[in-house]
């Protein structure tokens, strides 16, 4: 069952640890893109780190072998995405999400209507650590991405039975991740 804004501020400020840190238990919206919490979700923001793609090197976009040289490292407020590109940027909160709960994370409708689509993977029962995300630019012109601002709402999904094996149990690769974390085998 999705779970509302009353489950999602409990989660977050009695249990201990927090399931979101740090937590906005309201909606911020006043001259920025909107994050924090909200009816059946939470508003993540993206950290002002960025790895932005280029292809200088030619390289082969290889999950198996993957170049970091393929990215350009960095930090600010605005990020600029070059047309048909993307950038990596991770969350500013991290997540700890229970043993009885998944996520889906879907982009916020202010980018998506500019062209700029977040991309996120579940966050699995027992996975925590600050969200990688992908954000791609597929206009043919240059795009802003506000860091310390809304990117993308996680949803979250509560079972009535935990899962036998959680992303913990299973040593996940990218448990517990700290930065922008880059593709691994």
């Amino acid at each position: 069952m999705i779970k509302n804004d009353r489950w999602i501020r409990r989660m977050s400020l009695e249990h201990n640890p927090r399931m979101v840190e740090p937590f906005e238990e309201k909606q911020v919206r006043k001259g920025c893109i909107s994050y924090g919490v909200s009816s059946y979700g939470y508003d993540i923001r993206i950290a002002d780190e960025f790895k932005i793609f280029t292809n200088v090197n030619n390289a082969i976009v290889d999950p198996k072998l993957f170049d970091s040289k393929s990215f350009v490292d960095f930090k600010g407020e605005v990020c600029i995405i070059p047309p048909n590109s993307f950038a990596l940027g991770m969350s500013v909160e991290y997540f700890r999400i229970p043993r009885n709960v998944m996520t889906i994370c879907v982009g916020k409708s202010t980018y998506a209507r500019c062209g700029i689509i977040t991309n996120v993977t579940p966050f699995e029962p027992e996975w925590e650590g600050y969200v990688t995300l992908e954000i791609s630019n597929t206009t043919p012109l240059p795009a802003k991405i506000y860091a310390n601002e809304g990117i993308a709402q996680v949803l979250f999904f509560e079972s009535d039975e935990a899962p036998e094996v959680s992303y913990k149990d299973k040593k996940g690769k990218y448990q517990s991740q700290v930065g922008i974390t880059l593709p691994k085998i």
